[in-house]
């Protein structure tokens, strides 16, 4: 089932499967700005990474001396949420935990997703509540997906990121099994840019943390036609498309993928949230199109 957020300006559509977002369909410019999830390239949209975000080594984790097993950026984007609530802004899903879940990762939880539309910006927020009585370890982040070329007459190369601080920036290569390597190589230095290509993803995604920047635009000298992304909440994002796919990813992370030396103890991951008992914490991202 699929549900919609409307307004003058934008249209958005979520599936109730992995409250995973579909559609922002710009009604003033007759865009559509979300990838088409073509399975020729990549068959999802913007899928919801949770409790985990990346891989693990040997798709496995230790906690409290046993050992569980998760495939990359969890178990949440296959998921059937229940929309808890609908207004006429904003759109609420909710994914408890079970003996399903609990399984593969052994806390109780509530996972909301509340999509929010005023005017032209969708707002995406995590909202993740402990319901056990002890300490829950978990990471969650975003993988949406936006078309590039925007119109027919750019092309890919037309396109590039505009962050909004300068930055040296530095990726973390991804190894074997989707791995974070040891040391990071450099992308660009002293700029706020970063031209799109195909071959700037020959090696997989951009991994970058601790950024000074907090949003980002894609955008093309050749079209007035932009999205802005706020992902200032997030100490992680990653940059990533398929090969030659027309499509950019641009990834809010509180998380990351196992480094190639980790013990696999889930309480060591780099990034891990710990969250107390009966606690909730919250992380948004948004975009803005135009």
């Amino acid at each position: 089932m699929t549900f919609f957020l409307e307004n003058e300006s934008v249209k958005v559509s979520v599936r109730q499967k992995g409250a995973e977002l579909v559609s922002i369909y710009n009604k003033s410019t007759h865009l559509e700005y979300l990838w088409s999830g073509d399975p020729a390239y990549w068959a999802k949209h913007s899928p919801i990474l949770f409790p985990i975000v990346g891989a693990l080594k040997d798709n496995q984790y230790l906690y409290d001396g046993k050992s569980y097993t998760l495939s990359r950026h969890g178990f949440a984007r296959d998921m059937d949420f229940e929309l808890e609530q609908e207004s006429e802004h904003s759109l609420t899903f909710l994914l408890k935990s079970n003996a399903d879940t609990q399984a593969v990762y052994p806390f109780e939880f509530r996972l909301r997703i509340k999509y929010t539309l005023l005017e032209n910006e969708l707002s995406v927020q995590y909202q993740v509540s402990n319901h056990d009585s002890k300490e829950m370890l978990f990471s969650v982040g975003g993988h949406p997906a936006f078309r590039v070329p925007l119109t027919p007459e750019t092309q890919y190369t037309d396109y590039y990121l505009e962050f909004n601080e300068t930055e040296d920036f530095n990726r973390w290569p991804l190894a074997e099994g989707g791995l974070i390597d040891r040391e990071p190589t450099p992308v660009a230095e002293n700029t706020n840019r970063i031209a799109l290509s195909h071959e700037l993803f020959a090696q997989d995604a951009l991994v970058f943390k601790h950024l000074k920047s907090t949003s980002v635009i894609l955008k093309s000298d050749h079209t007035p036609y932009q999205l802005s992304f706020d992902f200032g909440e997030f100490p992680y994002l990653g940059i990533w498309a398929a090969p030659q796919a027309p499509f950019i990813c641009i990834e809010p992370w509180c998380g990351i993928a196992d480094s190639v030396d980790h013990d696999q103890q889930l309480a060591t991951k780099e990034g891990i949230t710990r969250l107390a008992a009966g606690e909730e914490c919250k992380r948004t991202w948004s975009v803005t199109v135009s």
